[in-house]
């Protein structure tokens, strides 16, 4: 059927019940002819009609190779006009419409044969005839059609006939297209001496072919056009993914396969058929994969599996992959530690020794009630608060509040995972009991107005009802009704009873007073209104005069006493009272009101620091903030995320600190020194601080909460994706808000990219307000702090050397930060050591600009890198400068040229002379010993100032110089020039 070097026999199935066997060729070459009439694998006398009946002469002999063949010659080159016709039987065309002929023959040379008295030919005609029936021995000349003149490529002459070599040619004939049922071939002798080998009568076919698993069947071309194309059917245990099909061309080739058929699941390509997976293996889905290895824990025993079933004790869960290996539900937490402060607990555990072979583990903490003596357990009250939530825990710690005093508690904690709702039976929890301590006192419940003047009011209250504990004293915190607790006093009372002095005549105040014992500070009381007296009294027209001049001494009294107050707090930093029974803080949004000009206050100068953080952080009540998810770890305890709602105040995210438990009072001093700091800042590029709880437990630190973390790694997470112009604004935002600082004599000391934090709208803040540092001898350290190590190479050279911490080392640090920025989050000094950087930067070498950097940026970077400190710009100056960047965007397009600069990765020697303490081009080249100046800037032509910004760097080159930080010297050069046209110009 098909022809080729090597072959393949294939089953192939178009459905359950028809299946055939067929040969395939390794090779995609297939075609295919069928025979309609092949003299030569005839075995008997052939039967043909030859007219005039002495013309053509069949005779019978053997081949080559011994095989009887039958041969029709003719000779009659002797006589004149010859006509011999050779008629073959009548050949049925079967599905044929262009039919091939093919003749091999012998012919003899006229040349060669003597004497020969007629007229000698070296060809013959071939002719055929279309008829629907078999006519028989009927031969009519005229009905026959020529086909063409069969002429001999060899011919033999005497000598060959006597050596027996015959010369034998091969013609082949296309004829068609063929329309009737059948016709006959009749070959015309006019006077030749030839004779027929073999006549083979054949058609071409595109045989039968599984390609892409779609079967094409037998396809006879068409003589009508040049491709025919045939749908294939998809062989069994497969479907279409694309329609399948072939073109069939006049050749009998197969050409252009297009779509496919893919194996059903369960089944895979074997071959040219779909078999199915064996026993041990499976496949899921349909398509030209493998059937694959049941996945660990599963099996499988029949043929075609679509997926493998668990073993015993083994689960896979609706939303598992066939492909992932069965699991099991996890062992029982380990580890179980619980730490009680009064009526919370926190609860820390391992993770389970067997997760059961996944990564979807979860913790769910129950919480039992246990009744001394009492076995049976109930579930707690719906009162009892988890932190952050009892179940879908992905840490291992939980913080559980709002307990009982004195209570017995049994927490089940459970680790589950994907399957174990499919194993009830396998799950396995971890218990511990814990009893309570101490808890904070009851709500007052009773209070009393016992005496009410038009500037005072006296109360008394009873005592909770359970106070649980001796109380130590009580807090008071009242406020004018129609100011809604926007600014509040509040006033801590040793006994049951107080006097409200101070206040407005008829006006009404709201009150809440809450207890304190060891254990805290319990729930305010509900809000208790009291109205002061109206202003009823008047002045005589007598006693006016004496009235008028009392009241304007006790202006001038309480004038001069505020001048003092301000000149004490400004220049001593705190103003210290003492009462013994009664402490009197006012506060305004939460902050002390201080009036002229807010200067910062160090928590650390005040006699009882915890003063200060309520005197400059709101105090939150606990039950107002809802934690969500832990974002991280500080020194002091863990930062989550999560939600602050206040008082007639919509939700907000915040970002939380927590205070670890087992923390000292020291720890707890520094931990809430970050708050007192940062709450005498209001400034939209300083963290805000929303609050602070320090009368539950734990104690935590609330902020203002900004999306996109830390500006470092929000740079490197999107590299290059930001115009000059939005960094830019970054940049200006961080230089306001270290005005601000400026301004209120806050020395920052950690001002880096880490340290600054980025909200949604791109807007950066500066943080971490609350670290101390420590200068360590050894060269290779870094300042030691509360909040971890900094950096040496943020730091300035005189803060390393002699701890002078300023504005001026923050500028410095500034420059850094600028360079961070551009660089999107590179490190500053890459690799190097900390102490290779103290000795680089003392030498006078400066970070080169980063890639595509403004010139502009850069000559302010190198301008906050003076060594001397007093010649770095102020922060006033750098917003100043940036605003005017943001104004002219063009400015921005002179980027800082870095392809001349030689290799070090620092650059900008400091000892090179400043040019402008020079009147001259030719003065400040002088002073230039690095480089041999005069003579190799002649080459370049240095006459004016306007010549040397112009030069290339490739002049330089040419002329043996190499230029370290070009913009640098550029820059200073039109510094010059403004030096030479209107003098001195400061730098």
């Amino acid at each position: 059927m098909s022809t080729g070097s090597e072959e393949h026999l294939a089953r192939v199935c178009l459905d359950a019940d028809s299946c055939f066997f067929v040969f395939f060729s390794f090779f995609f070459n297939p075609f295919s002819t069928v025979n309609l009439l092949d003299s030569k694998a005839s075995q008997g006398e052939l039967g043909w009609i030859s007219y005039p009946a002495h013309g053509w002469e069949e005779i019978s002999g053997v081949d080559e190779h011994y095989t009887p063949i039958h041969t029709f010659q003719v000779c009659n080159i002797m006589e004149y006009n010859q006509n011999n016709w050779l008629r073959t039987s009548w050949i049925p065309r079967k599905s044929a419409q262009k039919i091939y002929v093919e003749l091999k023959f012998t012919l003899r040379d006229c040349n060669s044969i003597p004497l020969v008295l007629g007229t000698c030919k070296e060809t013959f005609n071939l002719h055929y005839l279309e008829t629907d029936e078999d006519q028989g021995a009927l031969f009519r000349e005229h009905q026959f059609s020529k086909i063409d003149t069969i002429a001999a490529d060899e011919s033999f002459t005497q000598m060959d006939l006597g050596d027996r070599i015959l010369k034998l040619n091969t013609e082949v004939r296309e004829v068609g297209p063929i329309t009737r049922k059948g016709f006959y071939l009749a070959f015309q002798d006019l006077g030749a001496c030839v004779a027929l080998v073999s006549v083979r009568v054949y058609f071409k076919k595109c045989p039968l072919m599984v390609r892409n698993l779609a079967i094409f069947p037998d396809t006879v071309p068409m003589d009508s056009q040049s491709l025919v194309e045939v749908q294939g059917s998809c062989v069994n245990n497969s479907k279409e993914e694309d329609p399948p099909k072939m073109y069939c061309s006049t050749e009998g080739e197969w050409l252009v396969p297009i779509g496919k058929c893919l194996c059903n699941t369960g089944y895979e390509e074997r071959g040219y058929s779909c078999q199915a997976c064996r026993p041990g293996f499976y496949k899921s889905s349909s398509g030209s994969m493998k059937c694959s290895k049941c996945p660990p824990n599963s099996h499988t025993y029949q043929e075609g599996s679509v997926r493998c079933t668990c073993d015993n004790n083994y689960f896979r869960s609706e939303g598992d992959p066939a492909s992932m290996a069965c699991t099991r539900p996890p062992s029982a937490p380990r580890n179980v530690i619980s730490v009680i402060n009064e009526t919370s607990v926190i609860l820390d555990w391992s993770w389970p020794s067997d997760t059961g072979g996944r990564k979807d583990v979860t913790f769910s903490v129950v919480c039992k009630r246990c009744g001394l003596g009492r076995p049976p357990c109930e579930p707690c009250r719906g009162s009892v608060r988890f932190l952050p939530r009892p179940t879908g825990l992905s840490n291992t710690t939980v913080t559980v509040t709002d307990l009982l005093a004195h209570t017995n508690y049994t927490f089940e904690i459970e680790a589950l995972n994907g399957v174990s709702a499919l194993a009830p039976s396998h799950r396995q929890f971890a218990a511990v009991t814990i009893t309570t301590n101490q808890a904070a006192p009851s709500p007052v419940t009773v209070i009393r107005k016992d005496k009410t003047s038009r500037n005072s009011v006296s109360l008394s209250w009873l005592e909770p009802e359970r106070p649980n504990g001796i109380i130590l004293d009580y807090e008071v915190k009242y406020y004018e009704k129609q100011e809604q607790e926007t600014s509040y006093t509040i006033l801590r009372s040793k006994g049951t009873n107080v006097t409200l002095s101070g206040l407005k005549p008829d006006t009404s105040y709201l009150l809440q007073i809450r207890a304190r014992t060891a254990a805290g500070y319990g729930t305010s009381s509900r809000k208790f209104e009291f109205e002061t007296s109206p202003d009823s009294f008047s002045i005589s027209s007598e006693n006016s005069q004496v009235m008028l001049i009392a009241v304007c001494s006790a202006v001038g009294i309480i004038f001069l006493t505020v001048v003092v107050y301000i000149l004490v707090s400004r220049f001593c930093g705190q103003s210290k009272s003492k009462h013994p029974g009664e402490k009197r803080l006012n506060f305004g949004n939460g902050h002390l009101r201080l009036p002229g000009v807010r200067t910062y206050v160090d928590p650390h100068t005040y006699e009882d620091p915890s003063q200060a953080v309520h005197e400059f952080a709101r105090e939150l009540d606990a039950s107002g903030i809802a934690i969500d998810k832990v974002v991280g770890a500080g020194e002091f305890g863990e930062v989550c995320s999560g939600r602050l709602k206040l008082p007639s105040k919509k939700e907000i995210c915040v970002a939380i600190k927590t205070l670890k438990v087992g923390y000292t009072e020291e720890q707890r001093r520094d931990f809430l020194s970050e708050a007192s700091i940062m709450g005498q800042f209001d400034h939209p590029n300083i963290i805000r601080l929303e609050g602070v709880v320090t009368r539950s437990k734990p104690v935590m630190i609330v902020t203002e909460y900004m999306e996109n973390g830390s500006l470092d790694s929000f740079l490197r997470k999107h590299d290059a994706q930001f115009t000059v112009i939005q960094l830019v604004g970054m940049l200006r935002g961080i230089a306001s808000g270290m005005k601000y600082l400026s301004d209120m004599g806050y020395v920052h000391r950690d001002l880096a990219a880490r340290n600054i934090l980025v909200n949604s709208n791109l807007v950066c803040k500066v943080s971490d307000f609350g670290l101390s540092r420590v200068l360590e001898d050894d060269p290779e350290a870094a300042y030691t702090t509360r909040g971890g190590k900094i950096p040496i190479r943020w730091t300035a050279p005189e803060a390393i050397a002699y701890r002078k911490f300023t504005s001026a080392s923050d500028v410095w640090s500034y420059g850094i930060v600028l360079w961070e920025v551009m660089s999107y989050g590179e490190r500053p000094y890459w690799e190097m050591s900390n102490q290779d950087v103290i000795k680089a930067v003392d030498e006078g070498y400066r970070l080169p600009p980063p890639m595509d950097c403004p010139a502009a940026l850069y000559q302010l970077m190198l301008d906050s890198w003076q060594k001397e400190r007093n010649n770095r710009p102020k922060f006033t100056d750098i917003v100043s400068f940036l605003d005017k960047l943001i104004r002219n965007p063009g400015s921005l397009k002179v980027i800082a040229n870095t392809a001349s600069r030689p290799s070090n990765l620092l650059l900008e020697r400091s000892g090179t002379s400043d040019v402008t303490t020079f009147r001259s081009m030719g003065g400040w080249l002088d002073s230039v010993r690095t480089l041999p100046c005069r003579d190799a800037f002649g080459g370049v032509g240095y006459s004016s100032c306007d010549t040397l910004p112009k030069t290339s760097a490739e002049e330089f080159k040419k002329v043996g110089v190499t230029i370290a930080g070009p913009q640098k010297i550029v820059s200073s050069i039109r510094t010059l020039e403004a030096h030479a046209k209107n003098g001195p110009v400061p730098v």
